[in-house]
């Protein structure tokens, strides 16, 4: 029997694994990095002990030290989560060695399983369909491109040991295949330690259908049905629904039965989800599905099976890890109405998704009910860092039909208000509307082909402007009025009030919006300020958008869409400051640098590759955005850099 669960991981599913755990009656240990000290599942676990440093090689991944902690607080089980360590066989293995129980797979379906290529090989032995393709050892890159050509594209290259997309590049024609090959290579060396790909043919209409097994130590094998995970963004899940809408009864009997024969091929326990791509150009049909991959762990997206079929997957886990059989038989399971789980990220679709990171400020996503279950990692006043994955909490709803639960998850992502981050909930909400989507006529394709709708508009709302200017007013009046002593930035002729020796007292008010300089004319009428727009229309106080105070900082909230105000003071130009901005390129985020392609002295053209920098586990290209010839370069690789430093210049060529 488990007493006692060390979590083997960290934020959000750290937390959803500690609340099952409690339920049932079992001590919990959290482990932490010395950036998460304060987090979440630290004050939720009975108890907790530090790995390290903040970088996930130095904490998270430290299986040595995890064992260690492990021993010494007692621990009966190690539950890996998702992630980190979570599909290691070595890990699964030395946990077992040491004798403690490992919430998993055992070590060898783990290894089965774990490379891309092996698993296809012993799916086929199986009959279970796969994709057509090449899933040798042989690396070399003109034979790989080679056998490219006889695939045909367009076509996936794909990291052997990945997942959630990281070494992953679709090429849709040879002459993009060599840059493709060294930047998926280069990506799954960094995340998984192996840059061994695979190269499928790519379904031009694919749709991406799992389905969830468990299997015990007593030979019995169940499915729970399937989720749709086709609302992808680089190959990154970001709204999963289950049951998949168009599904036949006829496909549903075949896809469980091929994951079925997958878990057995592997003598599978625990939890595990099959994925499938399926066609679909036409009608969902039996012949249409092609084995994908099979990951050993739980699924960010499981929340969607616990809600169409009522049970607590962590809990079917820790019963079986421990040596139960299956909780049900596969008739006593069925689907009971539709559900949703939305992925509410810190980054920003404006810019790319560059992930975001910075103090929440506020966080609200509404009660959680029968029918809305909210699971997160971080509260209000929480950090979200650079250094892990963006992930703010995962929104899930439930329905009696499909379009009510779409309905409502809709109206929550629009009603979300999440401040500090920039958040990708604008972006979510606008994806739950999209009309193929909620007609279910939909692939793996539709963020990308609509993705100019789907973001925010580029204009910032003059009322969200007018709203940020009032809010610099009130903090600064604010700031006056809890120091007396102290002197306003606006000169003694530019009060914050309505006095004016003759008329209406009109004054430039210059702020930073989202770290650009701008300027507003503002008026004091009576009691309160108006502010001109860009066309010169004067503005009262608006009351739809959301303002948020934080120090002298404000945040406006409008659509979901979040705006930073700050105050701005003028200040000397002194001879060791630059005087032009111009051919400045910054980095566009805190992360690391993991390769720089340029030298000083080098002519580049618009869009030639200048650097990439790795944050949150995804690589993020920059590019040129002009012709020049490349100077004074401050970045190198292995370092680790803040947002917006300024990593080279690029003179134009009449410098």
């Amino acid at each position: 029997m488990i007493k006692s669960l060390l979590i083997a991981n960290r934020g959000e599913i750290a937390c959803r694994i500690i609340r099952t755990a409690k339920s049932m009656g079992i001590r919990t240990i959290a482990v932490y990095s010395q950036a998460d000290a304060g987090a979440l599942h630290v004050r939720m676990a009975d108890q907790a002990h530090v790995l390290g440093p903040a970088p996930a090689g130095e904490s998270y991944l430290r299986a040595g030290r995890i064992l260690k902690i492990a021993k010494e607080a007692e621990a009966d089980a190690i539950h890996p989560g998702y992630g980190f360590l979570s599909e290691n066989a070595d890990f699964a293995q030395l946990t077992s060695d040491a004798g403690m129980i490992f919430v998993g797979p055992p070590p060898e379906a783990i290894r089965a399983m774990g490379l891309k290529d092996k698993a296809k090989e012993i799916m086929a032995e199986a009959g279970v369909p796969v994709v057509p393709g090449f899933h040798g050892r042989n690396q070399d890159p003109t034979f790989l491109k080679r056998k490219a050509y006889e695939i045909g594209y367009p076509m996936l290259i794909k990291a052997v040991a990945g997942g959630g997309g990281k070494g992953m590049r679709k090429v849709d024609k040879a002459l993009g295949f060599d840059e493709a090959l060294d930047a998926a290579k280069r990506e799954a060396k960094a995340a998984f330690g192996n840059d061994v790909v695979l190269l499928e043919k790519f379904v031009r209409q694919p749709r991406h259908i799992e389905v969830q097994v468990f299997g015990d130590s007593h030979g019995n094998v169940v499915h729970l049905f399937e989720r749709d995970c086709s609302l992808q963004r680089r190959h990154q899940k970001v709204i999963e629904e289950a049951p998949a809408p168009g599904m036949t009864q006829d496909l549903r009997a075949a896809m469980g039965e091929a994951a079925c024969n997958a878990a057995k091929a592997v003598g599978y326990e625990g939890a595990g989800t099959v994925e499938f791509i399926v066609d679909g150009a036409g009608e969902l049909s039996k012949d249409s599905f092609y084995f994908m991959e099979m990951n050993t762990r739980l699924q960010v997206e499981h929340p969607v099976t616990e809600a169409v079929t009522g049970e607590d997957l962590v809990e079917w886990q820790l019963r079986v890890a421990q040596g139960e059989a299956l909780p049900k038989t596969q008739d006593q399971l069925s689907i009971s109405g539709h559900a949703f789980e939305a992925r509410i990220y810190a980054e920003d679709a404006n810019t790319g998704f560059l992930p975001s990171s910075g103090r929440l400020v506020a966080m609200d996503l509404g009660e959680a009910n029968a029918r809305v279950r909210i699971d997160s990692g971080v509260e209000q006043g929480d950090e979200i860092t650079p250094f892990y994955d963006p992930m703010i909490a995962k929104l899930i709803v439930h329905g009696e039909t499909r379009e009510e639960a779409l309905d409502a998850l809709q109206q929550r992502l629009r009603e979300a208000c999440i401040v500090g981050p920039v958040t990708n909930t604008a972006f979510l909400a606008r994806l739950s509307a999209d009309p193929s989507f909620r007609k279910g006529q939909f692939d793996t394709s539709l963020i990308d082909s609509k993705l100019d709708t789907l973001i925010s508009p580029p204009q910032i709302a003059e009322t969200a402007i007018a709203t940020g200017i009032y809010g610099l007013i009130r903090a600064e009046q604010e700031r006056l009025a809890r120091d007396r002593s102290a002197t306003s930035s606006l000169s003694p002729w530019q009060k914050l009030d309505a006095f004016q020796i003759s008329g209406v007292r009109e004054i430039d008010w210059h702020f930073l919006l989202n770290g650009t300089l701008e300027k507003r004319r503002i008026r004091f009428v009576e009691n309160h300020v108006e502010v001109s727009d860009a066309a010169g229309n004067w503005i009262a106080p608006p009351a739809k958008p959301s303002v948020f105070l934080d120090g002298n900082a404000v945040y406006v909230l409008e659509n979901g869409r979040q705006s930073l105000f700050e105050p701005f003071a003028f200040k000397l130009q002194t001879d060791d400051e630059d005087s032009s901005a111009d051919g400045t390129v910054l980095v566009p985020l805190h992360g690391r640098i993991i390769a720089v392609t340029v030298t000083d002295g080098d002519a580049v053209e618009k869009g030639d590759l200048l650097f990439s920098v790795e944050a949150m586990k995804m690589e993020h290209a920059v590019v040129a955005p002009e012709d020049g010839i490349v100077d004074g370069i401050a970045v190198a690789e292995g370092e680790q850099v803040e947002d917006r430093f300024v990593a080279m210049r690029l003179l134009s060529q009449a410098d």
